[in-house]
């Protein structure tokens, strides 16, 4: 059997699958179908589903539900994401588990509301004061639209931290038939909480100690300084070293756990096509063609774009000397690859006129 969905809609489906009981939000194109449809269905399920009246003040509200006990998303596009900038260092210094939804638009600033891009991909990684690294993954189909909003809530549960989920305009409202087996089982499990011992801790760095939620149990202090265990403002040396070696260990020391692609190698391949979200279709139908026509062409449509999947892509390196990176901007991911890449030659094909890249074009550059 098959339905007619658009991205927004299976991102919706799988948030509240995935145990969602809070969203908050400002209307923004092309985000604002989310909004409008968790409003409809989050009550439905017990849930709280809250029109803000800005984006500060709606991933400021997420956060809050988050500590008081929910599971909490927020959606918005690029000029949204520039205000949510300082909450977001918050739910980072805060331990917050949150999946923030970015629909990307053509920018800078206002850009082009209706108009496709991928211009946020080093913005949701850099965006905050401190350069702490985060989680952000990436979608090129509605079933992975659903699968990574999925996976988004686990991680951000698993790491307690804010997780992005990175698509784009139209991913998001484009109506496409999707086989309903494409869906994959989501299995939320229980969330993990502590009411005795510090809500913090740092050592050994890498590990996550369960969320202290607000009203239960002893008094959780939360703050955006840098702080010590029990949540005081502190200038001791070891204690802030601690903490933020803890940030960073807790994300970078399990990159295997978070790592995703969608590999399709050749073997004796001697060229390597690369891309992420919406280019991810245009990835697949370039190589498909390229084989067709004799060549040998290896695929990688990357998923989770932070941390970058770096053993996964040298892997598909193997043995190529020509990785071609298409993308909808002025060749922002390219610039990881390059530093993976060595001595190989690295291509960008950028397009930044709001349409998308054929496989045509994918070909011609490789």
């Amino acid at each position: 059997m098959r339905e007619f969905i658009d991205g927004n809609t299976a991102i919706v489906r799988a948030a509240l699958d995935s145990g969602c009981t809070f969203f908050a939000g400002y209307p923004i194109t092309p985000a604002s179908s989310i909004l409008m449809a968790m409003m409809r269905e989050l009550p439905r399920v017990g849930g709280v589903a809250i029109q803000g009246e800005d984006e500060i003040a709606s991933i400021g509200m997420c956060i809050g539900a988050t500590l008081a006990g929910a599971r909490a998303m927020t959606a918005t596009s690029g000029p949204g994401l520039s205000l949510y900038s300082e909450n977001i260092g918050l739910a980072i210094m805060g331990e917050v588990p949150l999946v923030i939804v970015d629909v990307q638009r053509l920018g800078p600033s206002t850009g082009g509301a209706t108009t496709v891009s991928q211009g946020d991909v080093q913005f949701v990684r850099w965006g905050t004061a401190g350069g702490f690294p985060i989680i952000a993954l990436t979608p090129s189909t509605v079933p992975e639209a659903y699968a990574l909003t999925a996976r988004a809530f686990e991680l951000a549960e698993r790491f307690r931290c804010p997780v992005f989920l990175v698509t784009d305009k139209e991913l998001a409202t484009t109506l496409t038939t999707v086989d309903l087996d494409s869906y994959p089982a989501v299995a939320m499990a229980d969330r993990i909480t502590g009411a005795e011992g510090a809500p913090y801790r740092f050592r050994p760095g890498d590990e996550v100690s369960p969320l202290h939620e607000f009203g239960r149990g002893k008094t959780v202090r939360f703050t955006g300084s840098t702080h010590d265990e029990a949540g005081f403002i502190t200038k001791h040396l070891p204690t802030v070293e601690a903490l933020n070696r803890h940030l960073v260990d807790k994300i970078e020391a399990h990159r295997a756990e978070i790592e995703l692609v969608d590999a399709d190698l050749e073997p004796g391949a001697d060229t390597l096509v690369l891309g992420y979200g919406i280019t991810g279709g245009a990835v697949r139908a370039a190589v498909a063609q390229a084989r067709a026509g004799g060549r040998r062409v290896s695929g990688l449509v990357v998923q989770s774009l932070w941390p970058v999947p770096e053993t996964a892509i040298a892997a598909a390196m193997n043995g190529v000397d020509r990785i071609v990176v298409p993308e909808l901007n002025p060749g922002l991911y390219r610039r990881e690859i390059e530093r993976i890449a060595g001595d190989r030659t690295v291509i960008g094909v950028e397009r930044l006129d709001g349409e998308l890249i054929a496989p045509s074009q994918i070909l011609e550059a490789a």
